[in-house]
């Protein structure tokens, strides 16, 4: 599957790029995740929809859209 890019907003410190990841490999479908804190943005490998991704990400506290919207 074609992995999902993420734009991330409200990052402010490798801690959060931490928790972000965090959040992502906690949904169900998701097999590899890589965060970029100085582009603020997330790569996603596996079957999780673009959705629940974001969803994901809004409630560890930062915003998120897919790269491209």
């Amino acid at each position: 599957m074609t992995p999902v890019k993420l734009k991330i907003t409200g990052m402010t410190c490798a801690h959060c790029a931490r928790t972000v990841e965090r959040a992502l490999k906690n949904v169900p479908g998701v097999e590899k995740v890589r965060v970029n804190y100085l582009k603020k943005e997330a790569e996603v490998h596996g079957e999780a929809t673009p959705e629940a991704l974001a969803a994901a990400v809004e409630a560890a506290g930062y915003g998120a859209s897919p790269r491209g919207a």
